[in-house]
């Protein structure tokens, strides 16, 4: 058997069938004259691939230093290779997703579950997302080669209430002084005009292509095709109420009889502390899932736990689309229907703010209004075939999420994975060893 491994026709098979499989899996068959870099590697040895070797070192060994390096080599090719195409490490940084999914907790992102996206700008420093650390936002890509979006065949499509990893569609641009903000939030509370010359406060105005904007966690509540809508915070789908997950959660505004509720008592509800900051000794307002609503309750102090909730007439302008004739807040939202690859809608200047977005960032149209008349491409539109399929993302924690309600739709092309098991789960709330939660390890992420 020994023999049998060694031979440099069975390495050169084997390696040359797992290579042809992954060139019909990536669907570009120009890749198929890499099986002659193959064919000289094992068995003609004509080019010596391998040029930070010795072809011939003495007595058949390298050094040291080599040996390094070639290890080196290989692992961030084989590491590039497998978070490319298989599976990416992620880190929750914000309480949207709790308490489905916990800040602190580091996931395994599977690319193979709805199919691995092939990127945008291939030329980047190997692990780093889109800047480099330490730096003043210094791009770690270059984009002097640029691809057209392009998803390879995965394992099974988006469904409803699946936990989505993608790119935050609104962070294409960012302020560099400010790269956690909404950029378009500031322009709309500051101004375009300001936002862009306040370069003390901004910062440099920067852009970045679809693979390289933040990555974000939601669940995805609705899919291409479907009508969505909120009442009284209760999510509709399809006319449908969308059933309560165990994790699900709600701002509850929680009234004692004046003496205070003991820490260690929310430490039990595993309410975090950054959920305690606005309250009194009388009043708290916290998030809660139904569970811990009921056990609240039980509290001898407490008298009234009660649900907040906006009012249907109240219009918060940061609410998707932003425009005068949509007057929703995140409670009291929609209807509105998820676009799909192929559908065709009839465009009029009251529905443009809603479609807007797509026709000309996420499909690169040119659109211009000019009077009652909608021009896409330099020609009268009054209706749109979409190119892609679209999707609609909300955290688990309701009231404390900025979703899909403040930003709209997420392009097909900004899907990056689906989480599948947390491998580590860290509390920001203690200290080591403390801080590990142990129950959550290698816990399957939904």
């Amino acid at each position: 058997m020994k023999k049998v491994l060694s031979n440099k026709w069975f390495k050169f098979i084997s390696v040359g069938i797992l290579y042809t499989l992954w060139v019909i899996w990536l669907g570009s068959f120009w890749w198929l004259i890499g099986l002659a870099v193959i064919f000289d590697i094992y068995i003609s040895k004509k080019i010596h691939w391998s040029f930070w070797k010795k072809k011939n070192p003495p007595d058949g060994k390298q050094t040291k230093v080599v040996e390094w390096v070639d290890a080196v080599i290989f692992a961030v090719i084989a590491a590039t290779f497998i978070r490319m195409f298989f599976i990416e490490a992620y880190a929750i940084p914000t309480p949207s997703m709790e308490k489905s999914l916990l800040v602190g907790d580091h996931l395994f992102v599977s690319k193979v579950s709805y199919g691995p996206k092939l990127p945008n700008t291939p030329l980047s420093i190997p692990f780093i997302h889109s800047k480099i650390p330490l730096t003043h936002h210094t791009k770690s890509y270059v984009e002097w080669i640029k691809r057209p979006y392009k998803r390879i065949a995965g394992l099974s499509k988006i469904k409803n209430n699946d936990a989505v990893v993608f790119h935050f569609p609104n962070s294409d641009t960012v302020a560099t002084n400010l790269p956690e903000a909404d950029y378009y939030q500031l322009c709309r509370n500051f101004g375009r005009d300001k936002v862009w010359s306040d370069t003390r406060t901004f910062g440099k105005i920067i852009s970045h292509p679809p693979d390289k904007r933040e990555n974000y966690v939601k669940r995805c509540v609705g899919i291409p095709g479907d009508e969505i809508e909120v009442r009284s915070g209760q999510l509709f789908v399809n006319g449908k109420a969308q059933e309560h997950f165990e994790g699900m959660q709600y701002n509850y505004l929680v009234k004692t009889n004046g003496t205070p509720i003991n820490p260690k008592a929310l430490d039990r509800l595993k309410i975090a502390e950054s959920d305690r900051s606005n309250y009194t000794t009388q009043q708290y307002l916290f998030p809660l899932t139904d569970n811990n609503v009921e056990k609240l309750k039980a509290f001898s102090n407490v008298v009234s736990v009660e649900k907040t909730m906006e009012d249907t007439t109240k219009w918060e302008k940061d609410i998707f689309p932003s425009d005068a004739r949509y007057k929703w807040n995140a409670d009291y939202y929609g209807p509105i229907k998820i676009p799909a690859k192929g559908e065709s809608v009839t465009l009029t200047i009251d529905n443009l703010p809603i479609y807007r977005r797509i026709i000309e960032i996420y499909e690169n149209n040119d659109l211009v209004v000019d009077g009652n008349s909608i021009k896409i491409n330099g020609k009268i539109a009054t209706s749109y075939t979409f190119k892609m399929d679209y999707y609609w993302m909300m955290g688990d924690n309701r009231h404390n999420s900025a979703d899909s309600r403040f930003w709209g739709f997420v392009p097909e092309d900004h899907i990056v994975g689906k989480p599948i098991f947390i491998w580590l789960s860290l509390d920001e709330d203690r200290g080591f060893p403390a801080n590990i939660r142990w129950n959550r390890m290698f816990k399957a992420a939904n």
